[in-house]
């Protein structure tokens, strides 16, 4: 049994007329009688009387016309279903993101994409960028929102924010009415850090860029998340440097503060493993994309 045999069946059962039938599925009388009665024959019973001048469905065409009809029905939902997965627009989405994402490029990203596809589930997950790269390789996550740099030749890396760094101080520190601060100045002072083996690429940027000022940060207290780290400087445990985005935490007790000659900046980049091919994977990316070019026109 075909569908094109229930397409059949259900036209004439509607019309209950063979030659209105054959007009309506656009072919002959004779092949369509006849594919009727190799139906009846495979199913082994009678689905319509005819007679010279009626056709009528007997009580076992009438039990298979409406299931025929939910057959059909349901092969059209999963032809649908199946075009639309191909597309991106139906399936499921595992995403790690860096806590300091929230702040920036992240929450438009899914945005927009839940706008576009929302048909897509998305699964949000905060790792640290170490744990993102593990999970990219067990397939845990699809796609990952790291700080770079990374260096795997089975993931695809592409930076989609650059920002520079900010100090942040607790709202008493001395130097918290400055406009802006010399690098320098800080040099004597407890920093708080995330731990290097959690993201060694922004843990070495930090160190850089306090070595290009002429000290090594005093490193009193780690955290993982850029959060925690803002909360305990606003506890007066020391200083650190992270992302201008994060200005968009607002915390009691700490003031931030741009750097004066800076040189280095800290990136947000997607990863995602470069043998991935799947649809709802690509349409992320091209609406991570278009975010990334609108913020750099309006900013």
């Amino acid at each position: 049994m075909e569908l094109r045999h229930l397409r059949y069946f259900v036209t004439v059962a509607e019309e209950l007329h063979f030659g209105r039938a054959a007009q309506r599925l656009q072919i002959a009388q004779p092949p369509l009688s006849q594919q009727i009665r190799q139906l009846e024959q495979e199913l082994g019973v009678e689905l319509l009387y005819r007679t010279k001048r009626t056709v009528r469905l007997t009580e076992a065409g009438l039990a298979f016309l409406q299931q025929a009809r939910l057959i059909l029905v349901q092969s059209e939902q999963a032809i649908e279903i199946a075009q639309r997965a191909s597309r991106g627009e139906v399936g499921r989405l595992a995403i790690g993101f860096v806590g300091s994402a929230t702040y920036s490029l992240l929450p438009a990203a899914v945005r927009s994409f839940r706008h576009q596809f929302p048909d897509v589930r998305l699964m949000l997950h905060e790792m640290t960028t170490t744990e993102q790269i593990e999970a990219l390789h067990d397939d845990r996550i699809q796609l990952g929102f790291i700080r770079p740099p990374i260096s795997d030749d089975e993931l695809s890396v592409e930076t989609v924010l650059q920002e520079s760094f900010v100090a942040v101080l607790p709202e008493a520190h001395p130097l918290a009415t400055q406009t802006q601060l010399s690098l320098a100045s800080l040099a004597e002072e407890s920093f708080i850090l995330s731990p290097r083996h959690l993201g060694s690429g922004f843990y070495d940027q930090i160190i850089r860029l306090c070595q290009q000022a002429g000290f090594i940060p005093q490193v009193t207290q780690e955290a993982i998340q850029m959060q925690t780290i803002v909360s305990l400087v606003a506890a007066e445990l020391g200083v650190a440097l992270v992302p201008a985005s994060l200005q968009n935490l607002q915390r009691a007790g700490v003031v931030y503060k741009p750097l004066e000659d800076q040189t280095l900046y800290v990136k947000l980049a997607i990863v995602w493993r470069s043998a991935n091919t799947s649809p709802v994977l690509q349409q992320f990316l091209a609406q991570s994309r278009a975010v990334t070019q609108f913020s750099a026109v309006f900013h």
